[in-house]
């Protein structure tokens, strides 16, 4: 592929400039219309690649297949999403080509006081040399995960242009609000007709990943008395002090995200919201032992139930809702999905760095929806944040990656 012209750079600083933040507030679906604007560009695009079925459904997912010049070999996805995290603006994303990067400070010009070092940052200092893309200091890039729809398309040309490359059929699929996690939520399974999958959506290059958290979301609603506050003495019982008391009583140096990591879990709340009379928050639990979920929910229930007693009056509700499991379940079933991808990386001269997701993505769903699904580098750092960056080079490895991965499915009996 040394001679291939890549696309990855052009198409990422077009497609981030199309606004597809989703909406966590929305019961539609998907949450917000716009994503589909991103949808009926990449359908067009499809298209003039030569693919011929590629479409948008009424619910914005993109389908495509590449036709296979191999048979009898699995069918496998390539997936990404379309929609971006509603932590930071996605509106008018401005992005930014920052070429031979030198490892300098890299100052965002539409707000100064965004600065992007490799003391922050210590990925940028394996990046000296390449080419990093950047937005101007407002929004996030949006890399997460136009970076791999960028990998997939590219891939598309190539493969579209190169039809020597043996492979089965390649379905291409592109999900909307992945990052609200209701991306699979609708996905028709027999529509998408695919044995094997891999979503772009990783950062480091030669990350691999095949192991998730697993993940519940609990809703905590604590109901109050509510009273005229100028005649609430001995009547009034505040929904929202309780909830601040409860919140004060989970434990402060273990159990939460900023004191946790590696395989370790944690009970985060999310939200807060209420009126005297009735507060909510919302919590997400995680571990990578699914087991341990139902070991958090109930310690919190009882440091919930504790702190609401004392209040007469007062009473809680506890909402456990599942999200999604740890995808290593079902890999560690099929462990040649991941063992492809190392041997595909290392074809192509980049060094796998398999790791352990403290998260989700579309995969963790995917593979318990019956398409064992692990996640593939594409670059995309400093994710749903101002300092958001994407390596170039990293993108290109990505691409340079599915061609060897194509190749190697062919080996693979049906």
């Amino acid at each position: 592929m040394h001679i291939y012209k890549h696309s990855v750079a052009d198409r990422l600083m077009r497609y981030v400039q199309i606004d597809t933040t989703a909406d966590p507030d929305s019961t539609s679906f998907p949450s917000s219309e716009k994503q589909k604007d991103l949808g009926r560009l990449l359908v067009n695009e499809l298209v003039e690649l030569g693919v011929e079925d590629a479409e948008m459904d009424e619910l914005g997912y993109v389908f495509g297949t590449l036709q296979g010049n191999v048979a009898g070999v699995p069918t496998v996805c390539f997936c990404a999403h379309m929609d971006t995290a509603p932590d930071c603006s996605g509106t008018d994303v401005k992005p930014i080509l920052h070429r031979n990067y030198d490892g300098n400070p890299i100052t965002l010009p539409d707000d100064p006081t965004q600065i992007i070092t490799t003391e922050r940052h210590p990925y940028l200092k394996e990046k000296i040399g390449d080419d990093i893309i950047t937005a101007s200091g407002l929004t996030l890039l949006g890399a997460d995960d136009k970076a791999g729809i960028a990998c997939i398309m590219d891939f598309a040309e190539y493969m579209q242009t190169h039809p020597d490359v043996p492979h089965g059929d390649i379905r291409i699929l592109f999900t909307p609000d992945e990052e609200i996690g209701r991306g699979v939520d609708h996905l028709d399974m027999k529509k998408l007709n695919a044995d094997f999958g891999y979503t772009l959506d990783g950062g480091v290059l030669g990350s691999i990943e095949d192991e998730s958290f697993s993940a519940d979301a609990v809703k905590v609603v604590i109901h109050g008395v509510s009273a005229h506050p100028g005649y609430a003495k001995g009547k009034l019982v505040n929904a929202l002090k309780i909830a601040g008391e409860l919140l004060y009583a989970l434990p402060k140096d273990a159990w939460s995200p900023e004191t946790t990591a590696g395989r370790e879990g944690f009970v985060h709340p999310i939200s807060f919201k209420g009126i005297a009379e009735r507060a909510e928050i919302d919590f997400i639990i995680r571990d990578h032992e699914t087991s341990q979920l139902a070991l958090y929910e109930d310690k919190l229930k009882l440091i919930a139930e504790e702190v609401v007693q004392k209040y007469s009056g007062a009473f809680l509700e506890f909402q456990v809702s599942q999200q999604y499991r740890n995808m290593k379940e079902v890999l560690r079933e099929v462990p040649f999905v991941t063992e492809y991808a190392i041997a595909a990386m290392t074809e192509v001269d980049v060094t796998p760095r398999p790791v352990i997701i403290r998260g989700g993505t579309d995969g963790s769903r995917l593979s318990f929806m019956g398409l064992p699904c692990p996640n593939i580098f594409t670059g995309e750092m400093a994710i749903h944040s101002k300092h958001e960056y994407c390596s170039v080079q990293d993108m290109e490895k990505a691409v340079q990656t599915m061609v060897k991965l194509a190749e190697k499915w062919t080996t693979h009996s049906v």
